[in-house]
């Protein structure tokens, strides 16, 4: 019996660079609000402590469209419901450059959220269900990529035309680069309907409460949530704190972004190799440890020798290995036609989560009256104890699904003349 091939093939890796494409997107949507709260703040009279509100609302509400796709999402064509999907998040993306005070922003955001939960969820189920599982540690670490692309490129690219156009230009950039790729993965990828051969149709109902029935699914879900929790009580208010408490120059910020992408660029696609051959829990492990690290060394025994250059961007680089790792893991859990479902519920439960740990943070943080942030020891010491848990769980998922793993049937291969070729040219 011949062993099966330890690099993506061909297919594999065109269906992976279009999915990191339409990643990119997302998450630079998402992460480029944070960085620049500081900036509209001020113009909209947002108190600082308040922008993880702002925040946590797009989490809140991606949620609650994640909890709706999960029933309804393996109904349609993936590539159709992605098309859908991204429109909607490109035009309210726009709209929140149009905001005028805060609760236009925020409504602005909500909308984002509303589309943004599942486009993520639909993206990484069409992933999944074209790599095979002994591959997708690689696939996973390109697509989680985009996360690192984002802060090198995306997020300092932001903050620099805020510096020259105002805060609405970033959102007006993002909408317009968004739809450059909606446009070009909706002509690149294939129908993607194999789900939908799978098996029968179901009433959501019904595949809601089969997939609910899973011990699996539920320790993916509590990882999950765990995860997001700790990340995000430190991550909207990192510009603040630099800035504010640190005196790190708004200038200056983008290099943050930038240093704290390149490293997360390579360490992730390192992570996706090193979690084929090691496993998802040991690669967890190892990135919740140092991300425990940073937190105390930058929040809680911080000194004036230390730079910020030297403790954030490992930050963002211990968050995007973790986040490889526990792609993989995840993707072993649902069966092949109930992928988007699963996803769905993994979106939702990632951005309330997200939600609740962006709002408990604005809750312990306030103000002081020389714009500095008070109580953020406080902040990380919740943080650093919610992220104990977190190995433990991925060990228990690991266990969990690799007998599933192991039986997992190789994926419907995609038609080679329906993408693009490693090399950028049409096939």
């Amino acid at each position: 019996m011949s062993l099966a091939p330890t690099t993506l093939t061909p297919s594999e890796r065109r269906i992976t660079l279009v999915i990191a494409a339409v990643q990119f997107i997302n998450i630079l949507d998402f992460m480029m609000v944070m960085p620049l709260g500081p900036d509209f703040a001020r113009a909209l009279n947002i108190p600082a402590a308040h922008i993880g509100y702002i925040g946590g609302s797009y989490t809140a509400a991606a949620a609650l469209a994640g909890l709706v796709g999960s029933m309804l999402l393996d109904r349609f064509d993936r590539r159709r419901a992605l098309a859908v999907a991204m429109a909607g998040l490109i035009v309210s993306t726009a709209l929140g450059g149009l905001a005028w005070d805060f609760h236009s922003l925020l409504a602005a955001r909500v909308l984002a959220g509303l589309f943004g939960g599942p486009a993520v969820a639909i993206a990484i189920a069409t992933l999944t269900d074209q790599v095979a599982p002994q591959r997708r540690g690689q696939a996973m670490g390109a697509v989680m990529s985009a996360f690192s692309l984002s802060a090198i490129a995306g997020v300092p690219v932001g903050l620099e035309l805020a510096l020259y156009g105002g805060w609405r230009l970033p959102f007006f950039a993002v909408a317009f680069a968004g739809l450059v790729v909606a446009v070009a993965a909706i002509a690149i990828l294939p129908p993607q309907r194999g789900h939908l051969a799978a098996g029968p149709a179901k009433g959501a109902w019904v595949r809601m409460t089969a997939l609910l029935s899973r011990r699996k699914v539920w320790l993916a879900y509590a990882t999950v949530a765990l995860v997001q929790v700790q990340q995000f009580m430190i991550v909207p208010n990192i510009a603040a704190y630099v800035q504010g408490n640190l005196g790190f120059p708004r200038d200056h910020l983008s290099l943050v972004y930038m240093t704290g992408g390149a490293l997360s660029f390579f360490a992730a696609r390192w992570a996706g190799r090193l979690v084929d051959r090691h496993g998802s829990s040991a690669i967890t492990f190892a990135a919740t440890v140092g991300l425990s690290v940073v937190i105390f060394a930058a929040f809680i025994g911080y000194q004036p020798w230390m730079p910020v250059l030297g403790l954030f961007p490992f930050f963002m680089m211990f968050v995007g290995v973790r986040m490889v790792a526990n792609g993989a893991a995840f993707s072993r859990v649902p069966d092949p036609q109930e992928r988007a479902g699963f996803m769905a519920l993994v979106s939702a439960v990632q951005h309330l989560s997200s939600a609740f740990g962006a709002f408990l943070s604005a809750e312990i943080l306030t103000n002081a009256p020389d714009g500095r942030l008070e109580h953020v020891s406080t902040m990380a010491v919740v943080s650093i104890t919610i992220g104990l848990a977190i190995p433990l769980l991925t060990l228990w998922l690991e266990r969990a699904t690799v007998p599933m793993a192991a039986a997992m049937p190789t994926p419907v291969p995609v038609a080679a003349d329906a993408v693009l070729d490693g090399g950028g040219q049409s096939r």
